[in-house]
């Protein structure tokens, strides 16, 4: 079995460190949208610039569900926090929401990392 594929947006600063930081966490291979295969890119939906996906050898996680399952498969997520979460009425609608107002404020949060000094260093001034 491969290790699920995360599937970001590597021109983004905000978006390659919360790659790294997953990846740092679990067993991910890292994909930028540049770099995706033939067989991955048609596996993804026709907009997949818009957000991050988990690609597994089973099924396709985009967005906010992406993140989510990526979080579950990493040391920082006990077994039982994410079922727990997704069993909530209106769980998925509130993933969904947290995060495109994260992807849509992505600049600021890359400010922010950027005056930390915890962006990888090809998007360091």
């Amino acid at each position: 079995m491969t290790p699920p594929r995360l599937v970001y947006d590597g021109d983004c600063g905000f978006c390659t460190w919360s790659a790294e930081f997953v990846a740092d966490h679990g067993e991910f291979e890292l994909v930028m949208f540049d770099d995706l295969s033939a067989d991955q890119r048609a596996r993804l939906p026709a907009d997949f610039e818009q957000c991050a996906h988990l690609l597994t050898d089973r099924r396709v996680y985009s967005c906010g569900e992406a993140m989510e399952e990526a979080f579950a498969r990493t040391d920082l997520a006990s077994a039982e926090v994410v079922p727990l979460l997704r069993r909530m009425p209106g769980h998925s609608m509130r993933r969904e929401r947290g995060y495109r107002w994260i992807a849509n404020n992505r600049d600021i949060f890359g400010s922010m990392l950027q005056k930390l000094n915890k962006l990888p260093p090809r998007f360091t001034d």
